[in-house]
């Protein structure tokens, strides 16, 4: 199973912006896709993002025009660049091994927006 490493969370202000890694050594040679997923308190998980095998990105509507997700194969690295950042985008985030490779999930890291 491949090891999922998220980072770059923390605390911003709303309208600010951060950057998440999601470091998965081997998702490139194996083709997988990757996933963005969050879990607010209380909340079941959301998806928010994917980025397909062959580069194909998809956005949920509740970030879309204000995150986007990147890939780095040279490094594995998945990125998820979020701007404009709001009170409700607090959440616990994490990063998922997709299809066509087997399910694997990171321990998450964790943004708040507060003011």
């Amino acid at each position: 199973q491949l090891q999922v490493e998220e980072s770059g969370g923390g605390l911003v202000h709303p309208g600010g912006s951060l950057s998440l890694s999601c470091i998965v050594p081997g998702f490139t040679s194996k083709g997988c896709g990757m996933d963005w997923y969050r879990q607010a308190a209380g909340t079941q998980r959301e998806w928010i993002s994917q980025i397909s095998n062959d580069g194909r990105t998809l956005l949920a509507d509740s970030v879309k025009g204000r995150f986007t997700i990147s890939v780095d194969r040279a490094n594995d690295t998945v990125y998820l660049k979020m701007n404009d950042l709001k009170l409700e985008d607090t959440a616990m985030y994490f990063c998922r091994v997709d299809y066509p490779c087997n399910e694997a999930w990171g321990q998450g890291t964790q943004v708040t927006v507060s003011s």
